[in-house]
């Protein structure tokens, strides 16, 4: 592939919530120019498709947003040309997307219009098995994954007792008056765009964190579940939507309406989170390690507990692995079903009047 810049997150991923998609954020219908969903089954193409197609627009200078698949990071669940403002996203289960706005944004690309359906319906059965075989592991992963949060939850709580929350809010409001200060309510709120850095998949957590803290500025939060993090981030963001500024916002993977890190482009800002499971390189940035807040008396206290805490989090989160790539051993098999019965021939035409329909508009 031609050089071009290239941004990798993830919209949806494997949580202690089950399946949590932020689909919805990848291109928001009110900016979209066009959306093109996919329809079709296991390996026939899609994500080679949306490679394929990449390609097309980084050799043309175009940036471009992969969103990866938190069951198969090696595997695009969606690409998005942000200059063209369009988007191709696979619609199949479990992140099944139908049209919003048929005909003006969206239009589906059935690839089911090029398999051969008889020779698809001879392993029907073989086909209900797997499925349902797959089903099984993926809800025993997120119980897996669900115990490991009530777990952290736990170590969590141990650290709110010790943090010092009056200095982490300070540490908030020092980042305010740097980057906002004097600035007055916007007549328009701002807006938000919702996403993961970091999965859990197959192969364990899987980060693009390099790849989206390029800003100008960087902060590095440094602080373990409870020391407040959350609380500094939220914080920042509600006063830049309040000053109408755009902010990309990006979840933790177990618990996914907990905020980790955010982006404000309109100030060239980043305020990552750090931590043992998404670790940012900080070298030349400003640090706020908010570990140093803690109480180390009430650590101390609790030092037991929260080692085995985090010892049977860390077994349940590699069990739920182990069980999400299992789940992918089965359907890497599934897609043998289909791989026959797809004439590939007539797919590489339809990526080239596709192609030319966005680069014509």
């Amino acid at each position: 592939m031609a050089e071009a810049y290239v941004r990798h997150m993830f919209a949806g991923n494997n949580t202690s919530r089950g399946f949590y998609s932020y689909f919805d954020y990848i291109l928001p219908q009110d900016e979209a120019g066009r959306i093109f969903i996919i329809k079709g089954g296991p390996g026939v193409g899609k994500s080679t498709f949306m490679k394929h197609m990449a390609k097309e627009f980084a050799n043309k200078g175009y940036a471009l947003e992969f969103i990866h698949c938190s069951s198969d990071p090696e595997s695009l669940d969606a690409l998005v040309v942000p200059a063209l403002k369009v988007a191709i996203i696979d619609g199949t289960s479990p992140h099944i997307i139908d049209p919003k706005t048929p005909g003006a944004i969206d239009e589906i690309v059935n690839f089911g219009d090029y398999w051969d359906e008889a020779g698809i319906s001879k392993s029907k059965n073989e086909i209900l098995k797997e499925n349902a075989y797959i089903g099984r592991l993926f809800k025993r992963a997120y119980r897996y994954l669900a115990a490991a949060a009530i777990i952290q939850s736990d170590n969590a709580e141990i650290a709110k007792l010790a943090v010092d929350r009056q200095r982490v809010l300070e540490e908030a409001e020092n980042i305010i008056e740097r980057f906002f200060s004097g600035e007055k309510a916007a007549k328009t709120r701002g807006s938000v765009r919702k996403l993961f850095a970091t999965a859990i998949t197959p192969q364990g957590l899987k980060g693009y964190t390099s790849s989206l803290f390029d800003t100008k500025h960087l902060i590095v939060l440094k602080g373990d579940s409870g020391t407040g993090t959350e609380d500094l981030l939220e914080r920042v963001k509600e006063v830049a939507l309040l000053l109408g500024y755009h902010v990309e916002a990006f979840y933790c993977a177990l618990l996914p309406e907990k905020l980790e890190h955010i982006i404000i482009p309109g100030k060239e800002l980043s305020i990552t989170t750090s931590n043992k499971y998404h670790p940012v390189v900080s070298a030349g940035r400003q640090v706020i390690d908010l570990n140093e807040y803690l109480d180390q008396h009430v650590m101390k206290e609790n030092k037991d507990e929260y080692e085995y805490n985090r010892l049977e989090f860390e077994g349940l989160l590699n069990r739920a692995i182990m069980t999400i790539e299992h789940a992918k051993r089965v359907h890497d098999h599934m897609e043998d079903y289909y791989k026959p019965h797809m004439n590939f021939d007539l797919v590489e035409d339809l990526k080239n009047k596709v192609l030319a329909k966005i680069l014509d508009t």
